[in-house]
């Protein structure tokens, strides 16, 4: 029955012409509205694509992947850049605004200051670096075009490492959807741990008189 239901799985041929725009569209929509993990999605396109037979798929996979990611975040800043510019802003810098802390806000604003572009490739390997950032940059008014060409090896650099992810995955174990299972979890918990960790030191109590 199982070797019934895997020679009806469509040809690989058909899969990348689904799942590249499939890819490329939730990577995009999840620069611009938290709503898909990326990360975890690039981990899932990296095990299908390790599991392929074409040498090119995991190349593939990553083009379509960075190439998503610089359009969602272009798009994201020229958004917030015609609130920045407008007298009376916009939801979209008012959407920046709530979805960075104050403080991660002036951090990202005093790194800005002292190391300007190198700053945005670190804001994407973060979690939860990007946004603060990209504001940081906003409220700056850093030009779109300097914007961009700092973001690009922001999106190559976080687009290896969630890749990576996936081929880890991929390579652990013979069926793919236990390596999607396996990256998926992974590339969730690399996002979730850095914000636990500031939770917990938050609720730490501070050093008495004596400390």
């Amino acid at each position: 029955m199982i070797a019934e239901l895997v020679g009806q799985l469509p040809p690989e041929g058909t899969q990348r012409a689904i799942g590249y725009p499939s890819l490329f569209l939730l990577v995009a929509l999840g620069a611009l509205v938290p709503v898909v993990p990326t990360g975890a999605v690039v981990s899932s396109a990296g095990v299908v694509a390790f599991h392929q037979s074409t040498p090119f798929a995991s190349l593939s996979v990553f083009l379509v992947a960075a190439a998503a990611a610089l359009a969602g975040d272009a798009a994201l800043y020229w958004l917030g850049r015609r609130g920045v510019t407008s007298r009376g802003g916009s939801r979209w810098l008012a959407a920046l605004r709530a979805r960075a802390a104050p403080d991660r806000l002036e951090r990202a604003q005093e790194k800005l200051r002292r190391h300007r572009v190198p700053v945005l490739v670190l804001s994407r390997l973060v979690p939860a670096g990007r946004i603060p950032v990209m504001l940081a940059c906003l409220l700056a008014r850093m030009p779109p075009a300097r914007f961009v060409r700092g973001d690009v090896p922001a999106v190559l650099a976080w687009t290896a490492t969630y890749q990576l992810i996936g081929v880890a995955g991929g390579s652990l174990f013979p069926r793919p959807w236990q390596g999607v299972a396996a990256a998926v979890a992974l590339a969730l918990l690399v996002g979730a741990v850095p914000g636990a960790w500031r939770r917990v030191r938050r609720g730490w109590p501070g050093p008495g008189p004596g400390g």
